[in-house]
Order: structure tokens, then C-alpha cells, then sequence
């Protein structure tokens, strides 16, 4: 029988419970378990899909074409593996399958009531997901008390009866403020919340409590006795200079001893040394080097969380960090003194994005690079407008344009395909008046490598596997012209589709239509991204 253990936060959001869970997940597999993780979000979208990027940050998706919360990003990063879309379900998809199941009739003709039938659709969910593995993970999203939680809260209550104590264990991360005019750290918020807890039936085993300061004996010794819970599983979580740095402090503070004892796991000795020379290099390079970030939602970081870290773990393997220069694609457009930014980088990446806000600040920028001889990668629209601004000022088609921005150009270089086998082998049709959920090309498809080319230089394979999400392509109707002007088609997709295209006369200029920032982990960086970070420290040099 698997173990759970279910994380929850108090007092207010954005505490840390992703990165937790996620540190906690990566000292057991590290110990030699096999450990998976799950996250409950809370609202009723189905999923994230369709949701602002400055709403809810990235999107993340899944090898098997999830779309899902940004925390998957954080559990796969820590665990270096890659998870299905099945472990990210929303009270939306709850909602959905009960109400599907009442429309079939399954239950029989009964009342339909959140309890037994949502909460016993959520335990269902979880179970499923335990089947394969010594210790689960569960991080509910929100905060203990949020109405939309109350069915999440009683269902993991069913669960430690269903399972029995010695199979299930409840870790709460709670806020410990300091309070600067009276020079305290307060106990009080942290109190409240497990009352908050225990009022649900729910008594939480360890405490995680994140502070600017660190915590005390005597404060430790409090909460202790206030929330009745063991001293030692009392652990603080302080600002951290990386996220990565946070299982070696949990570490040190003996976490795994009362995880150990209330699951029955027995003796826990993780082997993290490789984990920590990273972590070394992340902190304290020995190099540095600049990046332009093109993209259209820079003002919220979050929409490109998966890149950040991946350029963040290349610089840990080449010993380098990477210093990103964020530019608004929309400003670059009507702001010229812009461009002297990109004069002073030593790589210039333009991210993906959607619609045509800030499109053509994102072609300045690719102009620049290509002519400058500046290192570049393009990822998703970054690949679409890189093409685009080849096909304008090196072809000389003026009209060159996307479908996505004007579905009546006469020189549609990237339009809208009519159909499509997606990740699990089934024809998808799409127009452009589909609805925008689940239309896209999601999730992991094969990129045929093309030899002798800065593709393969990166990969070192004729075959990868990367992950996709948008609606439109590259035309192949001016394949031949593009490829004649100096632009390599690097890679394709077994059904011919575009899924890379590099310059022939330039050091360094790769874009690609997949986004390899999914595939990338602390362990495992992205080829095609630790490359770019590479050849942007030579040209530094």
C-alpha cells in the first residue's frame, strides 16, 4: 500500500507549498523510493489552459499532452522525471465527472451530494494515482478555510481513516511573520491556522513554517506545545537564495527522522551530493553571462517559469549564471533606445506567446540577432516570427505573415493546419473558430533531427521527443524558397511539420517550434537550451 502525505498551507497563499512538497518528494526518491506527486487545484476551470498567463503565470504541459498547474514544472524539475497529466486535477474535472456519471445514471437514481460523491470522486483520483508508488505527495492548492477547499480537506480526512495512521501524514506550511516594530516573530497566525485544521479533523504531524528570520529554540518549543506537535518535526523554511537549496536545509534540520517514524519508511539516507555541487554552482558560479528575454508577459515572471529555470540549471553545468535582461516586446516596438539593450547581450532569446500584442517588437529583436550575428534561439512563436522576419527581409516578402494575426493574408508562412494526429495517435480538426481548449498540439511528439546541423550538434540524436502547445505551423508551400535563401529545416515531425529551422551563415541561430523548457530538469538540463547558454558564453569571449 502506498503512503500519502497530503501538504496544506495557512494563513495566506504563495508560502512555498510547491517547492516543499517538491524538496520533501526529492529526499525520499533520493533515499531509494519511489516517490510521485500530486496537486489539487481548487478552481473550476477545468484545467489552466484557457486562463491569462497574468491570471495563473505558465502553463505547463505534460508528455501526454496535460495541460496543468506550473507546480508539475517545479515536481518534475526536483524529481528529474517526467509526470502525467493525471496527477493535476481541478475541482472543474471533479464537477464534470460527477455530473457526467449523474447524466449516465451510475448512481442509481440517489441524491447527488459532495459527500459521498465529490469526495469520494477526489479519494478515487488519489488511489488511482497510488498504485504505483511507496509514497504519494498530495500539495492542496489555496489556504486552510477557503470554501472551495472544504471537500478536498474532508476527502484526505477519509483518507488517513481508510488507510490507517502509520499510512498517511499531514504536513502544514504556515507563515511565521516578523513583525519589525516589535521586533518579534509571531506564533499567533500559525496557531489559528491549525485550529483552523483541527476544526476540520484534521491534526497536522510537522509544521513547515516559513519566515524572513530563523525560528528560535524557545519559539520552536511553543509552537510545539500550542499545536501539539513534536519539537523536532517543528522545521523552518527561511528565504533561501535558490529553491534548489531548500532539500539540503530540510535536510539539516533532520526532516526525514519524524517522516520516517510516522510512515514506519524505516532509516532514510538520502544521497544528495550531486544535488548540492549543483546547488554550489547555481549560488557561487565561476562565470557570468547576460541574456535578452524577449517576451510580451515580462511584467509577470511567472509566465515563463519552466525557461527561467532552465537557463538557470544550464548555467549550473557550465558553471555560469545567466543574467536575464528582460525587454517588453511591446515597448521594443515603440520604444527605439530599446535596442541598445541587445547591444549589450551576449544571446538574445524571444519566448513563445499568443496573439499578435508585441509581435512585431519580437521581430526587431530577431532582426537584430540574425544581422548582428548575435547567439539566438526562438521557442514556439519565437520560431513562427523568426521565419516571419527571415521571409520579409531576406526573401523580400513584404506581406509575410501569420495566420493568427491576419487570417486573410495573401503569404500565410505560418498558418493553420486543418487537421493533425495528436500526442495519443488521434485525428484532431481545428478552424480558426474551434474553441481555444484543447485544440492545440499538446504534449510530446517525435522531432526527426537532421544531421550536420546545430540541431543535432545539441542533441546528438536523429530522434528527440519534446513537448508542444500551439495551434499554428510553418507553411511548407515556402520551404524550398527559405531553404534556398540560407534557413536550414533542422527538424520535422514524422508527418513532415516544421520543428526547427536555423541559419546557415550565422554562429548560432536555432528556433524551434516544440518548447524544450518542459523537458528540462536541475539533473538533466535541455540540450538545445544548455547550448544556446554555451555558445552565448563564447561569444562573450
Amino acid at each position: 500500500m502506498a503512503k500519502y502525505i497530503f501538504i496544506t498551507g495557512g494563513v495566506l497563499s504563495s508560502l512555498g507549498k510547491g517547492v516543499t512538497s517538491a524538496s520533501i518528494a526529492t529526499l525520499l526518491k533520493h533515499s531509494g523510493l519511489n516517490v510521485t506527486m500530486l496537486k489539487i487545484d481548487p478552481y473550476l476551470n477545468v484545467d489552466p489552459g484557457t486562463m491569462s498567463p497574468f491570471e495563473h503565470g505558465e502553463v505547463f504541459v505534460t508528455e501526454d499532452g496535460g495541460e496543468t498547474d506550473l507546480d508539475i514544472g517545479n515536481y518534475e524539475r526536483f524529481l528529474n522525471e517526467s509526470i502525467s497529466k493525471k496527477n493535476n486535477f481541478t475541482t472543474g474535472q471533479i464537477y464534470l465527472s460527477v455530473i457526467e456519471k449523474e447524466r449516465r445514471g451510475e448512481y442509481l437514481g440517489k441524491t447527488v451530494q459532495i459527500i459521498p460523491h465529490i469526495t469520494n470522486e477526489i479519494k478515487d483520483r488519489i488511489y488511482e494515482i497510488g498504485k504505483e508508488f511507496d509514497v504519494v505527495l498530495i500539495e492542496l492548492g489555496g489556504t486552510v478555510g477557503d470554501i472551495e477547499g472544504l471537500p478536498y480537506m474532508e476527502s484526505i480526512r477519509q483518507i488517513r481513516q481508510e488507510v490507517g495512521s502509520k499510512n498517511a501524514m499531514f504536513v502544514h506550511v504556515t507563515l511565521v511573520p516578523y513583525i519589525k516594530a516589535a521586533g518579534e516573530l509571531k506564533t499567533k497566525p500559525t496557531q489559528h491556522s491549525v485550529q483552523e485544521l483541527r476544526r476540520i479533523g484534521i491534526t497536522p504531524h510537522m509544521l513547515i513554517c516559513r519566515s524572513e528570520a530563523s525560528l528560535p529554540k524557545s519559539l520552536k518549543r511553543k509552537l510545539a506545545n500550542s499545536c501539539d506537535i513534536d519539537y523536532h518535526s517543528v522545521i523552518e523554511a527561511t528565504d533561501a537564495k535558490t529553491i534548489y537549496k531548500v532539500p539540503l536545509s530540510f535536510l539539516k534540520q533532520n526532516i526525514l527522522t519524524p517522516i520516517a517514524d510516522q510512515l514506519h519508511l524505516g532509516e532514510l539516507n538520502p544521497d544528495m551530493s550531486q544535488w548540492n555541487e549543483l546547488v554550489k554552482k547555481i549560488v557561487e558560479p565561476a562565470d557570468e553571462v547576460k541574456i535578452a528575454f524577449v517576451g510580451k508577459y515580462v511584467t509577470h515572471k511567472e509566465s515563463y517559469k519552466s525557461l527561467i529555470e532552465a537557463l538557470m540549471h544550464s548555467g549550473a553545468w557550465l558553471d555560469t549564471r545567466v543574467n536575464i535582461e528582460w525587454i517588453d516586446s511591446e515597448d521594443l516596438e515603440s520604444k527605439p533606445e530599446l535596442m541598445e539593450k541587445l547591444e549589450e547581450v551576449d544571446g538574445i532569446l524571444v519566448a513563445g506567446g499568443f496573439g499578435q500584442r508585441g509581435v512585431e517588437g519580437k521581430l526587431k529583436a530577431i532582426q537584430f540577432a540574425r544581422e548582428n550575428k548575435t547567439p539566438y534561439l526562438g521557442i514556439c512563436l519565437g520560431m513562427q516570427t523568426a521565419v516571419i522576419e527571415f521571409a520579409r527581409n531576406v526573401l523580400g516578402i513584404k506581406d509575410a505573415e501569420s495566420q493568427e494575426f491576419d487570417p486573410d493574408t495573401k503569404e500565410p508562412i505560418i498558418y493553420l493546419i486543418d487537421e493533425f494526429i495528436d500526442a495519443s495517435g488521434q485525428k484532431q480538426l481545428r478552424t480558426h473558430t474551434t474553441p481555444l481548449g484543447g485544440t492545440m498540439r499538446l504534449g510530446g511528439y517525435e522531432c526527426l533531427v537532421k544531421k550536420d546541423t546545430k540541431l543535432y550538434d545539441a542533441y546528438q540524436s536523429e530522434k528527440v521527443i519534446e513537448r508542444h502547445r500551439h495551434r499554428y505551423e510553418m507553411n511548407n508551400n515556402y520551404a524550398d524558397r527559405l531553404e534556398e535563401a540560407g534557413m536550414i529545416i533542422s527538424g520535422r515531425s514524422e508527418e513532415g511539420l516544421v520543428e526547427a529551422v536555423e541559419l546557415k551563415d550565422h554562429p548560432w541561430f536555432v528556433a524551434v517550434q516544440f518548447h524544450p523548457e518542459f523537458t528540462n530538469r536541475l539533473q538533466n538540463p535541455n540540450p538545445i537550451i544548455k547550448k544556446f547558454v554555451e555558445k552565448s558564453l563564447e561569444f562573450k569571449k
